[in-house]
């Protein structure tokens, strides 16, 4: 599982897709998303604009991401 550190207390799901490099853009982020195949904690989440907070574990295409400050 990567980890990825930001540095507010919170960062909007497309933005960590991007920061972590699991989709090109912001377009892409937003068809992964829209179309249910990003995960939060286990759970499809499909708003964009989602706060992912430190501790939060997100996955798309085989990969996990947790978020850590």
């Amino acid at each position: 599982m990567e980890e990825i550190k930001i540095r507010d207390a919170f960062i909007k799901l497309g933005q960590l897709l991007k920061l972590a490099d699991m989709v090109q853009d912001g377009v892409e982020a937003k068809y992964v998303i829209t179309d249910g195949l990003v995960k939060v904690n286990g759970e499809v989440d499909d708003r964009r604009g989602r706060k992912v907070y430190e501790g939060d574990i997100v996955s798309y295409d085989g990969k996990e991401i947790k978020v850590i400050r």
